[in-house]
């Protein structure tokens, strides 16, 4: 599942909570599903700030010659 996948079904379940047409219990399982792809998010986040520092460190380097 890519970012831009994970971020659409959160917001649709965002939206389904929202409207206030759920039971109590497919309230909760939506939120649940949710916490695991706001986890997704953040660990295709962690990701890229790691992967942005790398180039920040060689372009750095590079800079130094």
């Amino acid at each position: 599942m890519s970012f831009e996948e994970a971020c659409n079904k959160l917001q649709e379940i965002i939206d389904k909570i929202e409207n206030g047409d759920v039971s109590l219990e497919e309230a909760l399982t939506l939120f649940s599903q949710g916490e695991e792809l706001v986890k997704i998010c953040y660990q295709f986040l962690n990701n890229a700030k790691g992967q942005l520092s790398q180039i920040k460190e060689t372009l750095g380097k590079l800079e130094e010659i």
